[in-house]
């Protein structure tokens, strides 16, 4: 049986957020042209390991975002030793290890990043596995707070459609990662670009970008119609959310793309990701506790038919 503890409940939401909000501090050390301000890993500079003043903002902005990665990794410690301790049951211990496990390998990975001085390549892997990482964490997170998923309660067509929309929205994140490694915003001014049209490309990311809102409007439609509540407050709030992101796209790169909306537009990529998570899972959702009525009820129903037969 699922333990769910007080505890439990807020290291799974500290697991999401703490993933959400190291894409916000990468994003600031990219967009602020720190990316090299630690010339070193895991020293910031071959004689120290915290940023000397000769780095000046630089220095200060990228060990930030280390000791930002240092507390992920703490809190994915923490969120795997509760589940072992809480007996969260297999499949959460496994996402929890599967966490910490490749936030660690995040943490290596930024170490490459460093000594191939900020190679386009090497930050879009470094981008694309926070967003599995955040995507695992809502996994983690739903299985905690909401509880483990059950059989299907839509049409089949509508899965479908949802994981169609879904595959469109990984499709979005891939081609803007190739976006922005042709756009100005390398991390360092001596930083390698993709060596793609920066201006083609916008196009390119925008495609995708329109039939994942068609995709999206498709799933809410189907959710009026079928499927539980839950699932149609989801698919609204990805709605709203990728009509956001439409809209800071279209502004930021008609306005020169400013740091600050680049930045806005990274983290509500990753947010989209875990509410498109949860619109999946709340698909193929069955509240524990309805389960658990249903199994209780059925018994009743059991024991009377029993008492039933023995009286006749």
């Amino acid at each position: 049986m699922l333990t769910r503890s007080r505890s439990l409940i807020v290291a799974a939401w500290t697991t999401l957020v703490s993933q959400i909000v190291i894409v916000g501090t990468g994003g600031a050390v990219r967009l602020t042209g720190s990316g090299l301000g630690c010339t070193q890993w895991p020293n910031c500079t071959p004689e120290s390991f915290v940023p000397v003043p000769e780095q000046g903002i630089h220095g200060i902005i990228e060990f930030a975002n280390r000791v930002m990665g240092g507390i992920v990794v703490l809190v994915a410690i923490v969120m795997l030793v509760l589940a072992i301790r809480q007996h969260a049951g297999r499949v959460a211990v496994t996402l929890a290890s599967l966490i910490l496990g490749l936030t660690v390998a995040q943490a290596l990975i930024g170490a490459v990043v460093v000594w191939m001085s900020l190679r386009p390549d090497t930050v879009g892997v470094h981008f694309f596995l926070s967003v599995i990482l955040v995507a695992i964490a809502a996994v983690l997170a739903w299985r905690i707070v909401v509880g483990p998923a059950g059989a299907r309660t839509a049409p089949r067509w509508q899965s479908v459609l949802v994981l169609a929309m879904t595959a469109a929205l990984a499709v979005v994140i891939v081609v803007g990662v190739l976006t922005t490694g042709s756009g100005p915003h390398a991390g360092d001014g001596g930083a390698a670009r993709n060596g793609l049209d920066p201006a083609v490309m916008q196009h390119v990311h925008a495609w995708p970008g329109y039939l994942l809102l068609a995709l999206v409007l498709a799933t809410v439609i189907a959710a009026a119609m079928h499927g539980p509540r839950r699932h149609l407050r989801w698919t609204l709030v990805l709605l709203g959310l990728i009509l956001l992101q439409i809209l800071v796209g279209v502004i930021q790169s008609n306005t020169g793309l400013p740091v600050l909306l680049v930045g806005v537009h990274m983290v509500i990529s990753v947010v989209s990701t875990a509410v498109g998570v949860a619109a999946v899972l709340s698909l193929w959702h069955v509240p524990a506790d309805k389960a658990v009525e249903r199994s209780r009820a059925d018994s009743v129903d059991a024991v009377a038919g029993a008492e039933t037969a023995t009286r006749v």
